[in-house]
């Protein structure tokens, strides 16, 4: 969408604002505004406007949850009022059309067809609903790392319990020599009762993205079928899912693209469809339509409207212009953090294998006491990791954190760094 096209777009829905107290503290924000198309500086600035931002600390955690701009929030408020408005009306008439058009809409972004992703509330909906769904035997083994998110760790372990599957558990090394390292530590476990392999497509507590199409190429060279975890990946990364050559992947529209919270989707390869048992029975029953796997009941319908507005949004970013900035400030703060003595940094050097996320440490305090202490003493929120072979916090600016910000989580760093 283009950005005159944009800005007509919110530009009526612009008058809530008034009424909307939370909305306001977005001070600078004028739905006429222009984004400057040639000068980046000027550009992200603007961008930034479109941010209602707590004065109270730097916000460098933006992973769990991208809160969503002013002109995106402006039209989910909208849906809410308008679903509201209509009541039963809307929910026994046009929800479910709305919902598969924003799928297909969805599913044009990431490279797939609509007849194989469906819209969820987050990745571990998503990938759950494969790991129990899958048609397990006792014996059957299931391949993942120690990095991977815990929800699906548990719910392997869980079917673990219940089916008497194997559990097999790979480490990825947080710098690793190059791409065959890593296709060659999955392909070291895998057995001939190997049936699903999980990997994270961007591990998500070090920003680390892994070989995707190679692991799966490997995988399938056995007859293990690959289920990604792309959480951190769409709105985040250029992602073509056909082009990945995976079977199965999931990912959470509130984190990058700025859906409202409770936003996913997942993909399943076309022939595997009818393999993966639904979560929640659905009227469709049709082996070869995906729609049996989309049961969620009665849900926020106008999260799922909104879906075209961040869509809107990312376009009139332009991904690729997206994908730059994020990968620009995250190198902008870590490479001058790499050589600094008692500092760590958990994520690749090479640019290629990161964007927006990176992980850093200190030799000299536990990650849990580096997070408080950057809130507590210099104004920034982070989280902190500390489990395999990643000790540090999670940094992850957005697209309007200012390099002056970036700055001051640099100096705090180094002066946290510097204590005995």
């Amino acid at each position: 969408m283009q950005k005159r096209q944009f800005l007509k777009h919110i530009g009526t829905a612009a008058a809530l604002t008034p009424f909307l107290p939370f909305v306001s503290r977005a001070q600078d924000f004028e739905a006429d505004m222009p984004y400057p198309i040639n000068d980046d500086d000027a550009f992200w600035s603007r961008i930034r406007k479109d941010y209602a931002l707590k004065p109270e600390y730097i916000n460098l955690e933006n992973g769990y949850y991208n809160f969503v701009p002013t002109p995106i929030l402006i039209k989910y408020l909208e849906h809410v009022k308008n679903v509201n408005y209509e009541g039963s009306y809307y929910m026994r008439t046009v929800q479910w059309d709305n919902k598969k058009a924003a799928a297909k809409r969805l599913a044009e972004m990431v490279g797939c067809t609509s007849e194989e992703l469906i819209i969820t509330r987050n990745t571990t909906e998503s990938l759950d609903m494969v790991i129990g769904g899958y048609p397990w035997k006792e014996g059957d083994e299931a391949l993942f790392a120690l990095q991977d998110y815990g929800s699906m760790r548990d719910h392997f372990h869980q079917m673990s319990e219940r089916y008497g599957i194997v559990c097999s558990e790979v480490s990825i090394p947080n710098h690793p020599k190059n791409d065959e390292e890593i296709v060659a530590l999955y392909e070291s476990h895998i057995t001939p009762k190997t049936k699903l392999l999980m990997v994270c497509h961007m591990v998500n507590i070090t920003g680390q993205i892994l070989p995707i199409r190679k692991i799966c190429d490997m995988a399938h060279s056995y007859g293990v079928e690959v289920m990604v975890d792309g959480a951190h990946c769409i709105g985040h990364i250029q992602v073509n899912i056909a082009s990945l050559n995976c079977d199965y992947y999931g990912s959470s529209l509130h984190k990058w693209l700025s859906v409202p919270l409770g936003s996913g989707m997942l993909y399943v390869a076309k022939n595997k469809i009818g393999k993966i048992w639904p979560l929640m029975a659905d009227y469709v029953n049709d082996a070869d339509k995906i729609q049996r796997l989309n049961h969620t009941g009665t849900h926020p319908v106008h999260t799922d409207l909104t879906i075209h507005d961040a869509i809107d949004y990312l376009e009139m970013i332009g991904l690729e212009r997206k994908e730059n900035r994020l990968r620009f400030i995250q190198r902008y703060w870590s490479d001058q953090l790499r050589n600094v003595e008692n500092v760590v940094i958990n994520t690749p050097l090479d640019e290629t294998r990161s964007c927006g996320i990176a992980n850093v440490g200190l030799t000299n305090m536990k990650p849990a006491d580096l997070a408080t202490t950057l809130f507590d003493e210099f104004g920034i929120w982070t989280v902190a990791i500390d489990y395999a072979n990643v000790k540090g916090c999670r940094i992850t600016p957005n697209v309007y954190t200012t390099i002056k910000e970036l700055d001051t989580f640099v100096t705090a760093m180094k002066t946290l760094a510097a204590r005995t």
